[in-house]
């Protein structure tokens, strides 16, 4: 996986426009219930379909990206009722030195694009935001997807999954290791979909 430039990221975001809701933020919105003022962080955001979802789920949202235009396109696809309850974080994974506490966090494909020597880091401030009973969805990149191999990107074994939610109650880890399809074309997919939820105390 090459860093790619961000003409590749801005025509991925504006593919996204129309496409539902990914199914891994659904299923948490599920679990966790209504925000009901309680607060939620989207990482790796991109255009905001997710943000959206948090924000009608009643959510504070707090939505980081790397881009400069963030703010600009996450605004422009959100409703602007909700936008009160919305801030928005232009910063690439390296430097993200701190995060909101959240009763919510959500990243969809966004993490497996932090380079492996800012992954721990990262990954700390993701747990450290998670308040007593938060819910964790996020999916990572394992070491058989075909863009292993690149120092841009964080690849896992399953045992090292396994023990980054040590400590978390873990409701879903479903790995996939096949052949599929993607925004680049055809590519082999090694993926751990993960809901998990820090524990009341």
């Amino acid at each position: 996986m090459t860093p790619y430039a961000r003409a590749h990221w801005t025509d991925y975001n504006d593919a996204q426009r129309t496409r539902e809701v990914r199914p891994l933020c659904r299923e948490v919105l599920a679990l966790a219930g209504p925000g009901e003022g309680r607060t939620a962080i989207d990482l790796g955001c991109g255009l905001g379909r997710e943000t959206d979802a948090l924000l009608r789920a009643g959510y504070r949202t707090h939505a980081v990206d790397m881009h400069p235009d963030t703010e600009a396109k996450v605004l422009a696809h959100t409703r602007a009722a909700d936008h009160p309850r919305l801030t928005v974080q232009s910063v690439p994974f390296g430097l993200l030195r701190a995060l909101p506490h959240a009763h919510l966090v959500y990243a969809g494909y966004s993490l497996p694009y932090c380079a492996a020597a800012d992954f721990d880091r990262v990954w700390a401030l993701v747990r450290r935001a998670l308040r007593p009973g938060g819910w964790l969805a996020v999916n990572l990149f394992g070491e058989h997807d075909s863009y292993a191999g690149s120092s841009s990107g964080t690849f896992l074994t399953r045992t090292q999954v396994e023990e980054s939610l040590a400590g978390l109650e873990v409701v879903r880890l479903d790995e996939e290791d096949a052949d599929g399809d993607s925004f680049g074309g055809p590519k082999h997919w090694h993926l751990f979909d993960i809901i998990a939820r820090r524990p009341q105390r």
